[in-house]
């Protein structure tokens, strides 16, 4: 009886081995990369999550001392709004497009010497962050 019992469990524990491994998760959307919206001459110098939607990305030119953001969807959606803002102690620059379905931007700023600020919206969704790449 014992053998009986302990073979019944070893073929569950199989079985339920077996379903485990079979069972699988959706992977998360690939997350956004930079499209080159700024322009030539423009290099991604830093960049933050959009909630799970997208990512702002902060570029700059090195030979004009500008700053530029574009925000940009993990992938195409229904038509919403994206907006996009950057800012100094002393200056900014923001944008808000409707309707649209993959990116949003660009906005410049010279921002040679300062710190900036950025975000990026999709939708009612926001990433950025405060007082970084500060310039020389």
């Amino acid at each position: 009886m014992n053998r009986l019992i302990a073979r019944t469990l070893a073929t569950l524990g199989v079985a339920g081995a077996a379903v485990a491994t079979t069972v699988s998760v959706a992977p998360n959307a690939a997350a956004a990369t930079y499209n080159g919206g700024c322009g030539a001459g423009y290099g991604v110098v830093n960049s933050a999550s959009v909630g799970t939607v997208g990512t702002v990305f902060l570029t700059y030119n090195s030979s004009t001392g500008r700053n530029c953001v574009v925000t940009i969807r993990n992938s195409s959606g229904s038509a919403t709004t994206i907006c996009e803002k950057l800012w100094t102690d002393s200056d900014s620059d923001s944008k808000c497009e409707p309707n649209l379905t993959t990116w949003g931007g660009p906005i410049y700023l010279y921002a040679s010497g300062e710190c900036v600020s950025w975000r990026g919206t999709i939708g009612s969704v926001t990433g950025g962050k405060n007082d970084t790449n500060c310039g020389t």
